[in-house]
């Protein structure tokens, strides 16, 4: 007789087998009938955090090839964030959208109530503002649900600390998580990177990265006062350093992790400018222009440009030079990437590729969720916490360089005592904000050189 375990399988039981007779009788030549109808081997999804960010991610989720794939409930602290992203993920998906009213919850515990309706091999995905990442991800870790988090994943280094220690914990408990640095999942940069490391291009000897725009979403207005300051701040997270780590950590991040994996290294320490100007009337901390050079161990340089500035030279670009030729990382965006080796350092349009990706790209977007899905359904070592938060720390060292004035190491902001908003397990709708406003209705911000002003990124308004 068979015993209770083998007759009555659990998902994650059933997701694995299934998954494995499916690939075994693939390459036997037999067709299965489908076995989505018990939904015992349908993974599923919950979302929190309903803005746009947190609605693509639901998105990538749910057209994954390696369904099938179910939405089962949303969170959010903004009701008309959360209904307007039901909506419009209900209007495209239809039956993938199984969230009835009482898996839609509102406020700050939600994401305790998210969780909750998973279990097993279901992911949560955590698109709120960074610094709650490690809040919501120490729930998930007690709980042992898998994870979807975006970038960053923390701020400043004490947050960075914790992270370090929950992902250990992930770890140990055998939780997939994924982090959203796409770029790492991109099979054109991927394909770059081995031959980068195969010496295609000789020893890299610098490296040049440019995200430079017109205004960003992260230069914010004064609060027209139909929320309070704390939620309003929320709202507008990417104009609050505690909240995002600025527009830098926000959007830079991207052009610092892929240099950096390029180069299979972390700097040691950056030096960097930034400045404000013709910002009328916006209350945010941000500068719109940043210069930030980094170091490594070796001495290679990557340097990082940004701007936000209308009416200036637009780019979005990563390079690669070294003892040989000179390599594209990224040509106008994040997808696609249009990776290139070139025969010298004249980085030309055409006639000068030693190598090029085949286009189209697939989508990186896309492909990390392929890549976790399946990492899940086959019980793979998948874990990105580690990286995740290495590569937040060395943006926020760029980003500590130019609003401090001085050279910060790695070691400076990994064991920084600052942390800019302590105690956010336990804030609520009604909490006072983390940075206050002045007398002149604008917050703080950073005055590099300014006395006091050493160890952290902005005084007092």
């Amino acid at each position: 007789m068979e015993d209770s375990k083998s007759t009555n399988p659990t998902r994650r039981e059933f997701i694995k087998s299934s998954t494995r007779i499916a690939a075994t009788s693939a390459l036997a030549g037999i067709v299965l009938p489908h076995v989505h109808a018990a939904e015992n081997n349908t993974i599923r999804v919950a979302l929190c955090g309903c803005g746009g960010r947190g609605t693509g991610a639901a998105q990538d989720a749910l057209d994954v090839k390696n369904g099938p794939i179910k939405l089962v409930a949303m969170g959010d602290v903004f009701e008309n964030r959360l209904k307007d992203s039901y909506r419009g993920l209900k209007r495209k998906y239809g039956d993938k959208i199984d969230v009835p009213e009482d898996r839609k919850f509102v406020g700050f515990d939600a994401y305790k109530n998210v969780v909750d309706s998973l279990d097993g091999d279901d992911v949560v995905i955590f698109a709120t503002p960074p610094a709650f990442r490690w809040v919501h991800f120490t729930y998930a870790i007690e709980k042992g649900i898998n994870v979807f988090m975006e970038k960053p994943v923390t701020v400043d280094g004490p947050t960075t600390r914790r992270m370090l220690k929950l992902g250990e914990k992930s770890v140990e408990k055998n939780m997939k998580v994924g982090v959203g640095l796409m770029v790492r999942h991109c099979r054109a940069r991927q394909a770059l990177y081995e031959r980068i490391q195969n010496g295609e291009i000789g020893d890299i000897t610098m490296m040049r990265a440019y995200r430079m725009a017109g205004p960003m979403v992260g230069f914010a207005g004064p609060n027209p006062g139909r929320i309070n300051d704390f939620m309003y701040q929320i709202q507008k997270f990417h104009s609050f350093i505690w909240a995002s780590g600025g527009t830098f950590s926000d959007f830079y991040i991207h052009q610092v992790d892929e240099n950096c994996w390029m180069k299979n290294a972390w700097p040691v320490k950056a030096q960097a400018s930034g400045g404000r100007h013709f910002r009328d009337n916006a209350i945010d901390q941000n500068f719109d222009n940043y210069s930030v050079e980094y170091t490594f161990a070796d001495g290679t340089k990557l340097f990082l440009y940004g701007r936000n500035m209308q009416g200036c030279h637009d780019e979005f670009a990563s390079y690669v030079h070294g003892t040989k030729a000179a390599a594209v990382v990224s040509a106008s965006a994040h997808h696609p990437g249009r990776c290139k080796i070139f025969k010298d350092h004249r980085i030309v349009r055409r006639g000068n590729e030693a190598w090029a990706f085949p286009q189209p790209e697939p989508n990186p977007y896309k492909m990390e969720w392929e890549d976790l899905i399946q990492a899940i359904r086959e019980d793979l070592p998948y874990n990105e916490v580690k990286r995740g938060a290495e590569a937040s720390l060395v943006t926020s060292m760029g980003r500590m360089a130019a609003h401090t004035g001085q050279i910060i190491s790695y070691d400076d902001i990994l064991n920084s005592k600052h942390e800019f908003a302590p105690g956010l397990n336990h804030v609520t709708e009604v909490s006072d904000p983390p940075v206050m406003k002045g007398a002149d209705g604008k917050y703080p911000v950073p005055m590099p050189g300014q006395p006091g002003n050493r160890n952290r990124e902005y005084g007092k308004a």
